[in-house]
């Protein structure tokens, strides 16, 4: 029932044939990027507040918390939006908060990577109930990670210990970033179940059973982009954007419109 029309052109074809960068091939950088341009006063004033954090980790939960508490989701469909841009507008999409969340790693001097996850187009139903002819076959997700004590930490993991409250069902107001901050959110849990499997109690959510293919690791994510397309084609994403743009999550229509 999802859709391969409002697809980019040729992506399904680059990804089928490309080969998947080794995790450990991919050192991941601090350097700033057209989308990760952490140079920019607004990054760097988020920057400032958390570098003062004990642990660098610390430092990225607390960038985290401000993201969340600032930048109001939306279903933005412009997944190469510079950072800055996102936290002017004071909205973005999953996407785009995440991109935020690295730029600010990166200018705390935290290496950030990315990881190429193509998601069943069908997870998103729950959000979109009546739209489910238009929603793409295939979702493209920059799924970030970040190098810690040596190690590399993806987001879903970003924090320990569950919050409390319920699973993470991918309907309501709550994203994929949000949601990290209360439950694991785990892609390669191997569950044997044909649905994902979440912790009643939110401690752990395994969605390996919606992710389609894996594309390897990137040193970021314009590089994913640049190689695999973004989830739309060029069209779709300028018809869309000025609805979804502003649409948030479990308001059931688009938040009124804004100076941009």
């Amino acid at each position: 029932m999802t859709s391969r029309l409002l697809m980019a052109y040729g992506a399904r074809e680059r990804r089928a044939g490309a080969a998947v960068p080794g995790a450990d091939d991919v050192r991941g950088s601090t350097r700033a990027t057209p989308i990760l341009d952490h140079d920019d006063p607004l990054v760097r004033a988020i920057a400032g507040r958390v570098v003062s954090e004990a642990t660098p980790l610390e430092a990225l939960r607390a960038a985290h918390r401000i993201i969340a508490r600032d930048v109001r989701p939306v279903y933005s469909v412009e997944d190469r939006r510079r950072v800055s841009r996102t936290l002017r507008l004071g909205r973005g999409s999953c996407s785009q908060r995440m991109a935020a969340l690295e730029a600010v790693a990166r200018a705390v001097r935290v290496r950030t990577r990315v990881r190429g996850l193509l998601v069943d187009g069908a997870f998103w139903y729950p959000r979109f109930p009546r739209l489910k002819p238009f929603v793409p076959a295939q979702v493209l997700l920059a799924w970030p990670e970040f190098r810690i004590d040596g190690a590399w930490l993806p987001v879903g993991e970003l924090f320990t210990g569950p919050a409390a409250g319920r699973h993470y069902a991918n309907d309501g107001g709550e994203t994929l970033f949000d949601a990290v901050a209360r439950t694991g959110i785990d892609w390669d849990g191997g569950s044997p179940a044909e649905v994902s499997t979440c912790a009643a109690d939110g401690g752990s959510c395994d969605l390996s059973a919606q992710l389609v293919a894996d594309l390897g690791h990137f040193d970021d994510r314009d590089t994913l982009f640049d190689r695999h397309g973004q989830t739309l084609c060029r069209t779709a994403r300028t018809l869309t954007e000025p609805v979804l743009g502003r649409w948030t999550p479990g308001t059931g229509t688009p938040a009124p419109r804004t100076p941009a």
